[in-house]
């Protein structure tokens, strides 16, 4: 197995560290435009693996896509990251033209690798990189609702006093402050809804924590956070290189699935060796179908600001 992260920042290099000590590939390609950012952080983590006990190829590479050539997955964060006050929806014309490239590029390289796309805004850069590459649908995946299912067990967690490694939990839609559905009706713990642990408003309150869970860490720390989402990225790595057959909420092309058409957006699918392998359906009450169009809505909307980029899909 070879993965390539593109973008050494820091989602991109934690990505690549998580990868590195789970052992997930023989080689991980750290790959930036920025002279000598990924040869270094490249460098750190091997350096590091001799502590670890683990063994990887490590190799950094200055904006040389020959080096990520036979690469099985290529996970993209290139981009603008976050700042205090700015919406992910903010950074679709600086980042539009960014991602388009990267793709065009490793593909000439690796022709099947299968891609996971952290940059932001994420619902519209997923499909971005799908009409631009014309690859199966199946093997262009966003990776939001990994992100925010964690954030989203982490605050039913607090509000429990409990592990979260006992809930199971999910959050759909768009990947934006007011897109994103946290399904508290389907949240459990140890099998058991949370909704016999905790009250109406409670539940209410962690998903309204969930739904700004990274604009709370952009106001705290002055940019977007690194750890989760990296943290999130290799877990989806992992599902596919692995061939784990995991049910992960990913953004993923939309053909009448939940009503909606033409569209990227956050659903649960079976993660494997191929791939998002299989949709899973929620059966979503009235009222959750609802909030699923309105997200729809929002994101097609940012979808509709591609057409205006002249960047050629």
């Amino acid at each position: 197995m070879k993965v390539t992260v593109v973008g050494a920042g820091a989602v991109g290099a934690t990505c690549a560290d998580n990868i590195a000590r789970r052992e997930l590939a023989h080689e991980v390609v750290l790959l930036d435009i920025k002279e000598g950012i990924s040869e270094g952080k490249s460098l750190d983590m091997l350096q590091a693996s001799t502590l670890l006990d683990c063994d990887v190829k490590l190799t950094g590479s200055t904006n040389d896509y020959e080096k990520t050539a036979g690469s099985d997955v290529v996970v993209i964060t290139s981009g603008l990251p976050r700042k205090p006050g700015m919406t992910r929806e903010d950074l679709i014309g600086i980042n539009a033209g960014i991602v388009k490239g990267v793709t065009e590029n490793i593909l000439k390289y690796s022709p099947d690798a299968i891609f996971i796309i952290i940059s932001n805004p994420m619902d519209t850069m997923t499909y971005l990189a799908l009409k631009a590459s014309g690859l199966p649908k199946n093997r262009v995946i966003g990776l939001g609702g990994a992100l925010d299912s964690a954030r989203f067990k982490t605050y039913l967690s607090l509000a429990l006093e409990c592990s979260p490694n006992d809930l199971q939990a999910s959050v759909i839609g768009g990947h934006g402050d007011t897109t994103m559905i946290p399904l508290t009706r389907l949240a459990t713990k140890a099998g058991v809804p949370v909704s016999q642990f905790l009250d109406e408003d409670t539940l209410k309150k962690v998903a309204a924590d969930t739904m700004v869970g990274g604009a709370t860490l952009t106001g705290l720390i002055g940019t977007s956070a690194w750890y989760a989402p990296g943290a999130a990225g290799a877990y989806m790595v992992e599902a596919i290189v692995r061939d784990q057959k995991r049910i992960i909420p990913s953004c993923v092309l939309l053909e009448g699935e939940y009503g909606q058409s033409d569209i990227c957006l956050g659903v649960p699918v079976v993660l494997g060796r191929n791939g998002w392998e299989e949709i899973i359906d929620y059966k979503l009450t009235d009222e959750e179908q609802a909030a699923f169009n309105k997200s729809a809505d929002a994101v097609r909307n940012m979808n509709g600001v591609l057409s205006t980029l002249n960047i050629g899909i």
